[in-house]
């Protein structure tokens, strides 16, 4: 797993590689969760079936990734639109998509630009609807938290429902790496990607329309999408997988990455 660079005009998107250039392997995009970067998705990069290349990109302005916006022309789009491009650079054309949370957003609009480049979706942690009037006004505080205290002030307010119930008392080495992951991110990427997510459409249509195989994963103690969200998600994509993982909380794939790696690799070798 290397760290990768793509320029692609006055744009650097930064990436997560589990096999540069290796172009005869089946590829799997990972796009990550708010607001913490490429980086989530170290678990499974280091955990890569045989016949995959994993990929992982920082979402722009996270990470090593160029934000070119200014927060009023910004769209939950622009994150796909930069998974496409970073794809066609690098000269693969059929991809399985996945996302974590508002990488699930990212994978929905992914799948509205490019849908006949998917040959199966995984959605984790993550909703199709668009923010309720409640999520909207949660966003707005979390400007106001981010405009007073920066990164440090977000990472304070969202650790407490970030990692579930059981990693909080077992794993404490989870907190402070996420918090760090956090940290390390602009305050211009994680505005401009509230921006995003608070006017992101509704994707539930969406859900009906999808043809291609799709496994849908949540964590059992996720306290910020319950679960009966991905229930509802599962029931309305024909033929989905649901995989509810035990002890683990909205960052799913980092709490408990045996467990998930064990659905993802069981999904993908099904494809």
């Amino acid at each position: 797993m290397t760290r990768q660079y793509c320029h692609i005009g006055s744009r650097t998107i930064a990436y997560l590689d589990s096999a540069p250039g290796e172009s005869q392997l089946r590829t799997c995009v990972l796009l990550h969760a708010f607001p913490i970067g490429a980086s989530l998705w170290e678990p499974q990069l280091r955990s890569v079936p045989s016949g995959w290349r994993f990929i992982a990109p920082d979402l722009r302005g996270f990470g090593g990734s160029t934000e070119l916006d200014t927060i009023t022309n910004a769209s939950i789009g622009d994150y796909a639109q930069d998974a496409i491009d970073l794809l066609d650079e690098l000269g693969v054309g059929r991809v399985i998509i996945g996302g974590a949370s508002m990488g699930g957003y990212v994978a929905f609009a992914f799948l509205q630009a490019a849908a006949d480049r998917v040959d199966g979706v995984i959605l984790a942690n993550t909703r199709a609807g668009a923010d309720s009037p409640e999520s909207r006004a949660n966003r707005r505080n979390m400007l106001a938290v981010l405009d007073r205290e920066g990164p440090s002030g977000v990472a304070r307010e969202m650790m407490p429902r970030l990692l579930g119930k059981t990693t909080h008392e077992t794993n404490p080495e989870a907190e402070p790496f996420v918090r760090r992951l956090i940290k390390q991110q602009s305050s211009m990427a994680i505005r401009t990607a509230i921006h995003r997510m608070m006017h992101r459409p509704d994707s539930t249509p969406l859900l009906l329309s999808i043809t291609a195989p799709t496994l849908i994963i949540t964590g059992e103690e996720d306290a910020l999408i319950p679960v009966e969200e991905s229930q509802a998600m599962a029931s309305a994509v024909t033929g989905a997988t649901l995989v509810i993982v035990p002890r683990a909380g909205h960052l799913a794939n980092l709490e408990q990455p045996d467990a998930f790696n064990k659905a993802l690799h069981e999904f993908l070798a099904t494809l």
